[in-house]
């Protein structure tokens, strides 16, 4: 079965996401090879590790009309919601947060290519003007209570923050009530049986 034909299994979109989605694959493997996107080993892996990993997200917040992605490096998990929502959801724009001058060229790259609706951010997300995003978005970045501050930073009023973690998400919401209260709602990951994606709302600091 084709890496493609197993991510349908599991993801409903057209063929023309697929299109887009191998798109951006074949430009993630040229790249990958002069700046370090993604772990090499992972590569082989690409639509099971990052792509069904990035797109399970998706579905979590449907009516976004501006998501901002937090440390985007090789575009995941914002990117790869970006080009679901292509067709899924026109409308919504996206704000890809990335410091690192060589990777913010690689998304400006695959923005442009597959005509998506969403800008690059080349700043650290400390330094970013406020959001105002309705979901904030982040893939192994931090700990969840730096998470929490970022999120508190750039959402809007009754905005989500969706966070993926793995095994230790459990420590991390203990050590992040310590600063911050929230609602926090768990998602079993489809893509890693130890992972859970992280649901946030109604961030305070304590």
């Amino acid at each position: 079965m084709r890496p493609a034909q197993a991510f349908l299994n599991d993801v409903d979109v057209s063929r023309e996401t697929i299109e887009r989605l191998e798109a951006f694959e074949a430009l993630l493997r040229r790249w990958n090879a002069a700046i370090n996107l993604v772990s090499k080993t992972t590569l082989d892996d690409v639509w099971t590790r990052h792509f069904l990993d990035s797109a399970q997200v998706a579905a979590l917040s449907s009516s976004a009309s501006h998501w901002a992605d937090l440390g985007s490096g090789g575009g995941f998990p914002g990117l790869v919601v970006a080009v679901i929502y292509k067709e899924k959801s026109p409308e919504t724009r996206f704000s890809l947060v990335e410091s690192d001058a060589r990777k913010s060229a690689f998304l400006a790259t695959v923005i442009r290519d597959l005509d998506l609706k969403a800008q690059v951010i080349a700043k650290r997300i400390e330094a970013t003007e406020p959001l105002r995003a309705d979901v904030v978005s982040a893939r192994a970045l931090a700990p969840l209570a730096t998470l929490c501050g970022y999120a508190a930073r750039h959402l809007a009023d009754g905005g989500r923050a969706v966070f993926l973690k793995g095994a230790n998400h459990r420590e991390e919401i203990a050590e992040a009530r310590k600063l911050w209260q929230f609602e926090c709602q768990l998602h079993p990951s489809v893509s890693d049986p130890t992972g859970v994606i992280l649901c946030i709302e109604n961030i305070q600091h304590v």
